[in-house]
């Protein structure tokens, strides 16, 4: 019962600072809202945690930052964690490691759906024969091709492809690695839930 009421008073804690951090990754996107004192105590509140997942590599990409991606995403998995402890009253591992795992598959599915939709918007710019010189296909451009590189270097083996075949071969993969990690994803996570302990 006391368990039940910890766990819920934390879950509502938690919500609110999911909702703080999403608050201030908005508002570093526009740095017009970020001046005054509101801003000044938002940041003080949620960059130590948010920074703390910038030291990591590898979750940027080129000129793009995808580690606001993975702080939410493991607030949501304390925040399942707590939920389920305060209606359930106990917690399993087999629980624990699904929830780990579909907050990180999560995170994962995220941003490949990204690089998905970035390469069909560049497929359409192409098809269209849109400005490609324009600074938004410039930056869809920088944030997208390392991730196509890496992937038609492994399909073509070094081969020289032009663009747009490049793009189709690049958007497919991710089409594939996303509806495939999925599946698979499911998989795991029933498994996980008949663990005993």
């Amino acid at each position: 019962m006391i368990l039940s009421i910890v766990a819920r008073a934390l879950n509502a804690l938690v919500i609110v600072y999911v909702f703080l951090c999403a608050a201030r990754v908005l508002i570093s996107w526009v740095p017009a809202l970020d001046a005054g004192k509101g801003g000044a105590i938002l940041a003080r509140l949620t960059d130590p945690y948010l920074n703390f997942f910038r030291r990591f590599r590898i979750f940027s990409s080129g000129a793009f930052d995808f580690s606001p991606i993975a702080a939410l995403a493991l607030l949501a998995v304390v925040n399942d964690l707590l939920s389920t402890l305060a209606y359930t009253g106990s917690l399993s591992v087999g629980l624990v490691l699904g929830l780990l795992v579909g907050a990180a598959w999560s995170a994962v599915a995220f941003i490949i759906s990204f690089f998905a939709v970035c390469a069909v918007a560049r497929m359409v710019a192409y098809a269209a024969r849109w400005n490609s010189l324009h600074p938004i296909w410039r930056v869809i451009d920088a944030i997208l091709n390392p991730v196509l590189f890496r992937i038609n270097r492994l399909v073509y083996r070094g081969r020289i492809v032009n663009y747009l075949q490049g793009l189709i071969t690049g958007f497919a993969v991710l089409l594939l690695l996303r509806m495939g990690g999925g599946a698979l994803l499911g998989l795991v996570i029933r498994s996980l839930d008949r663990l005993p302990f």
